[in-house]
């Protein structure tokens, strides 16, 4: 596996450990419907958050949220209409990300909620 695939994975699996800390209720893990996957889905407080992770080592190009552009969150809400219908659910929604930043020994987790509307 390429180094970056294992920092992505890496940073999902805080990014979890830290909904979890926050009594988010983990449902999926790598959702994917057609060409888009959706990194986690969560429930807190009856709403269904569906969760995008960026990690980086690097922020010479960015910060970690700064990766989520228009054509991921149209695959997103893409895929989440279809998770929603798949299991028939009937609950408010919210976007979030959570950003990950590598420092030299330790990592630092931002967490953006409502980081994005759709309509």
């Amino acid at each position: 596996m390429a180094k970056h695939n294992d920092l992505g994975k890496l940073g999902e699996d805080l990014a979890v450990n830290y909904l979890r800390d926050q009594g988010y209720d983990i449902l999926e893990r790598n959702w994917v419907f057609q060409k888009a996957e959706i990194d986690i889905i969560a429930q807190k407080n009856e709403a269904l958050i569906i969760v995008e992770v960026k990690t980086r080592s690097n922020l010479e190009f960015g910060n970690p949220q700064d990766f989520v552009n228009p054509k991921k969150i149209k695959l997103l809400v893409k895929a989440v209409n279809e998770y929603v219908t798949l299991n028939d659910l009937d609950c408010n929604t919210r976007f979030d990300i959570i950003a990950i930043k590598k420092d030299a020994t330790k990592y630092e987790i931002e967490h953006l909620q409502d980081a994005f509307y759709y309509f």
